[in-house]
């Protein structure tokens, strides 16, 4: 089986099957060498797999050298911010919104920040040679079989990699730095209230079970939290931003004001206001930008956003002469677009919003925090301030299962399939494949003028790369 590698957001596979203990101790080690850190800061979300994942990331950064402390269950955004707060690296073991049986292993550097492709391939390079060292160790018949040094150099380009040090990192904990996280979160309302305000939180049985419902708690709002009670299996399980159902019913059934869904790292948000309409992160972005734009809080008059925001976003943000600046899905790519152009708001559909004057990445808590406070200073529910704000053009999305979506790009039927759907379409809409870099899948969208017009279009894009794809890579 091939091993998982680095993609959109950390290396990600099935637990102990594809991402296992072994691989997480050589990527600590690889980390630790890589970045040449002394310490390390590392959290988890809570599905079953996560202690021994951490376990063994953990002794593969002391393996290497470094000092770990353990932060605990945590959001991912809690941990880049302890990352910053005391300048070290950090990882987090996370598979976000996916199923409980996969898991996956992000890193940050000590500015809190995601880590370059650069970087990232650096350290994969090192996971390799890693490996083969320690399956050229444990070999009988192996030359040099016992000797380190000779093993690693077995590993092409191997020979170039520093042996270690011999020094043994340490194991720590902080159950302090949640704590830390909560008053971060409190203080980004510089003393503002939500008393009155009745929201529900969708926890989705991840890492922000605890921390979500006591930050709006001590800001005052009442609460009542949905799907806080993991117990390692229930993660994303029905509920959550990429489920937001259950919680919309919660919302109009309990009478609330406004309903926020995070996922299972709680780096994303989808909102529900008080009718039960979701709102994704295109209007969650839109809602933010505006309100910014109005007291002169958007530096630059700009937002930025990826290829997947829908249509109707632009024509809003166009409308109100509001910028908007495009890049690939990541929000390591939003960052990067906002730090290059001095901005400080940027976001994605799927509810990864990045408020760069408050967090180094996407932070869902954030979030729904500032979205609670902006409809109480607004004086208006969510719903008004929602309303007719994205006309949403048709978009249908299909997620197309392939055994290897790394071959899309050579994939010269599924190029002129998308040359003539294109041609259709004219002006009038928008085509965009991709492959997943998480999961084994290529996402096709397309926006067209009807729903029709755009599920057809999608229907016969997704069969060419089926065609095309969804065989051996030979």
């Amino acid at each position: 089986m091939t091993r998982p590698g680095f993609g959109t957001d950390g290396v990600r596979g099935v637990a102990n099957t594809e991402l296992t203990a072994e691989l997480a101790v050589a990527l600590g080690r690889a980390a630790a060498r890589v970045l040449g850190a002394n310490a390390f800061v590392v959290g988890r979300d809570t599905r079953q797999s996560g202690p021994m994942l951490q376990a063994a990331l953990s002794a593969g950064m002391a393996s290497g050298g470094a000092d770990v402390v353990d932060l605990g269950v945590l959001p991912t955004a809690g941990v880049a911010f302890v990352a910053e707060r005391r300048g070290v690296p950090a990882a987090v073991v996370s598979a976000s919104h996916n199923p409980y049986r996969d898991n996956g292993i992000k890193f940050f550097d000590a500015a809190g920040l995601k880590l370059t492709p650069e970087v990232e391939a650096e350290i994969e390079a090192e996971v390799e040679a890693t490996l083969v060292e320690q399956d050229t160790c444990w070999a009988d018949d192996a030359p040099g079989a016992g000797n380190v040094a000779e093993a690693r150099a077995s590993a092409d380009g191997a020979s170039t990699v520093t042996v270690g040090t011999g020094r043994v990192g340490t194991l720590s904990s902080d159950p302090a730095a949640a704590a830390e996280y909560r008053r971060h979160l409190v203080a980004s309302l510089e003393g503002r209230r939500l008393e009155g305000l009745r929201v529900v939180v969708d926890c989705a049985n991840g890492a922000a079970s605890t921390v979500a419902p006591e930050v709006l708690d001590e800001l005052g709002a009442s609460v009542e939290a949905l799907f806080d009670d993991p117990d390692g299996t229930n993660i994303n399980d029905g509920c959550g931003s990429t489920h937001p159902g259950r919680l919309a019913e919660a919302v109009v059934r309990l009478g609330a004001d406004l309903g926020l869904a995070l996922d299972g790292d709680a780096d994303r948000l989808v909102a529900v206001d008080h009718t039960g309409a979701v709102c994704d992160g295109d209007v969650l972005l839109a809602v933010f930008a505006i309100d910014l734009a109005a007291r002169g809080l958007l530096p630059g008059n700009a937002v930025v956003v990826t290829v997947m925001t829908n249509l109707g976003f632009r024509l809003a943000m166009a409308e109100r002469g509001i910028g908007v600046h495009e890049t690939p899905v990541g929000d390591r790519h939003v960052l990067a677009a906002l730090d290059g152009a001095g901005l400080l708001l940027g976001g994605e559909q799927s509810g990864h919003i990045v408020f760069r004057d408050r967090a180094t990445t996407g932070d869902g808590v954030l979030t729904a925090v500032l979205l609670a406070d902006t409809v109480v200073r607004a004086g208006r529910p969510l719903a008004e301030l929602a309303d007719g704000l994205v006309e949403r053009v048709p978009q249908v999305l299909v997620n197309v299962e392939v055994a290897d979506p790394g071959r899309l790009a050579g994939a010269d039927a599924v190029w002129e399939a998308v040359a003539e759907v294109e041609a259709e379409l004219g002006g009038t809409g928008r085509v965009l494949l991709r492959a997943s870099g998480t999961e084994p899948l290529v996402r096709v969208m397309v926006e067209a003028p009807s729903p029709e017009v755009a599920q057809d279009a999608a229907r016969r894009l997704s069969k060419a790369v089926e065609a095309a794809l969804s065989g051996s890579a030979g």
